[in-house]
């Protein structure tokens, strides 16, 4: 299983970033994907999540501003960040599980600062 992110970046304040996640190695369109993320000094936590179905699931600190989605065809998985804030500056993991085990991508980072 490989999940490939990409999307990072240094953005001000109130700006916008996406987030792509493409997973290899899984029955895609089966499986539920999320999105982690992880600040300096603090514990990973759950941002959002897609389950096969498309019902979402998202951390209260983000909601009506992120927005994840999914596209099987192209075995990708969206997160769109918006009215972004310095406190959602972290390191960005895609995750899924598969057969018992956890995968983790390689995380990506999002920086928010003027």
């Amino acid at each position: 299983v490989q999940l490939q992110a990409s999307g990072g970046g240094l953005v001000q304040p109130g700006g916008s970033l996406r987030l792509s996640c493409s997973a290899s190695g899984i029955n895609f369109r089966l499986n539920t994907m999320a999105w982690h993320r992880q600040a300096p000094g603090k514990q990973r936590e759950l941002v959002a999540e897609i389950a096969s179905d498309f019902s979402t699931k998202y951390v209260d600190s983000v909601k009506d501003r992120f927005t994840i989605s999914r596209d099987n065809v192209r075995r990708t998985v969206f997160l769109q960040m918006n009215s972004l804030k310095p406190e959602d500056t972290a390191l960005y993991y895609c995750y899924t599980a598969s057969r018992g085990s956890a995968f983790w991508g390689q995380g990506t980072q999002v920086t928010v600062s003027s």
